[in-house]
């Protein structure tokens, strides 16, 4: 985490300097790749160190982003290309359901309500008393003690004192309103789908729909060794499987380090099922600053758990995301203004191949939620700032990783 925090601390100065230095201290400068009419009609940052400077960050961070963009189109064109959810094995009479949460009543009692009648084993994993009607609450003791914390200590002492006879145990968040299930397909972990809904804040939806357009690489999951990321608000266990792996760590991201550890222990199979959760997005930007600086930070810090190859992948895309806004606030702006940076015409063709993936992952994350949500599409020119929010808590998570796991504030209701 320390290498991440000075990288990301020295190249945003430096891009920052580079900036100021490219509005009131504008020279010519040009590199290898520049016509001499090019030359004469185009602005560069700065002169002599500071313009190499520059020019080397904004490329590396260019090249990074652009590095990362490249895996996520071929995890989804060639890894997942053709995947479709395994058909359903398992009814809802073989699921037991744990609903976690803190104390919110009137959350959960909204995503009990939102369970299809076949589910009959439904509890509540609470830290304090809360009155839920169709199910069964139970309050993690204060003196149950173990290495996980906050909600993996939750789902660890439920794994231990509920007694579970069914083949799965689907673990939803308190937040998390059951918009399909009818079944599970055959396999260990089973991912379902999520639909964030819209709170508070309509920049955090946005955000939010442009994760769903990036999260459109989960259907590779299945095909690679160890999944990439696990989402808890709405995943089924094997029972076997859970009482073999534990949620028994101490980590920001109990899901996702739950779904590493199982991978790496076991022979344990991972599908992504059709169903499909509603839950909230973030209600205001300091919760979803909150969320996503937990994600950034628990995933790296789990990521030493992994091998090599899926820790360097984790951390490069973490810190890749933190500095994707600069493509569209800093590199595509220099572009269309003909500042030009070393190899000036390889650099606007790769900003602005960035800038339209930027574009895509949104207009995708607004086709995967349908045709009553086309409207959204009218704040594709808010991208530049979508970013900006999507990433912002991943930047703060690489340079403050929270010590302790707080939970996103949930209102209720749509």
């Amino acid at each position: 985490m320390n290498t991440e925090r000075i990288a990301l601390i020295a190249v945003t100065l430096t891009l920052l300097v580079g900036g100021v230095a490219t509005w009131f201290a504008p020279t010519v400068v040009t590199g290898p790749g520049t016509a001499p009419a090019q030359a004469a009609a185009t602005t560069a940052v700065g002169d002599g160190g500071l313009a190499s400077l520059f020019g080397i960050a904004l490329w590396g961070v260019t090249l990074l982003f652009g590095a990362t963009a490249l895996v996520w189109i071929v995890l989804t064109t060639v890894v997942g290309a053709g995947y479709e959810s395994p058909p359903n094995e398992y009814g809802l009479d073989e699921m037991q359901v744990r609903i976690m949460t803190v104390d919110a009543a009137d959350v959960v009692q909204e995503t009990v309500d939102s369970l299809p009648d076949g589910l009959d084993d439904v509890h509540v994993i609470a830290e304090s008393p809360i009155d839920v009607t169709g199910a069964t609450v139970h309050v993690v003791p204060e003196e149950f003690t173990c290495r996980a914390v906050r909600k993996g200590r939750a789902q660890e002492w439920a794994r231990q004192a509920l007694e579970c006879r069914r083949e799965f145990v689907l673990y939803l968040d308190e937040d998390s309103v059951v918009e399909s299930l009818d079944g599970l397909p055959d396999a260990d972990i089973v991912q379902l789908r999520e639909r964030p809904r819209r709170t508070g804040s309509n920049l955090s939806y946005l955000a939010d729909i442009y994760r769903m357009g990036v999260q459109f690489e989960q259907r590779a999951f299945a095909r690679l060794s160890i999944p990439l990321f696990a989402w808890g608000g709405g995943i089924a266990v094997r029972t076997e499987v859970e009482e073999r792996t534990t949620w028994d760590r101490e980590t920001l991201v109990e899901d996702t380090a739950f779904v590493w550890a199982a991978f790496q222990e076991f022979d344990v199979r991972f599908a992504l099922s059709d169903a499909v959760c509603r839950n909230e997005a973030p209600p205001s930007l300091y919760e979803i600053l909150q969320q996503r600086r937990r994600w950034a930070a628990g995933n790296v810090q789990a990521s030493t758990m992994l091998p090599f190859r899926y820790e360097l992948l984790t951390r490069v895309r973490n810190y890749a995301w933190a500095l994707s806004p600069i493509v569209t606030l800093i590199a595509v702006p220099l572009s269309l203004l003909s500042v030009t940076i070393v190899y000036g015409g390889w650099f606007f063709v790769a900003s602005m191949g960035l800038a339209l993936c930027t574009l895509g992952w949104f207009l995708l994350g607004v086709v995967y939620y349908g045709d009553d949500h086309r409207r959204w599409a009218l704040a594709l020119p808010l991208a530049p700032l979508i970013t900006v929010v999507h990433s912002m808590g991943t930047v703060a998570g690489i340079l403050s990783p929270p010590e302790t796991f707080r939970v996103t504030t949930k209102v209720g209701g749509e």
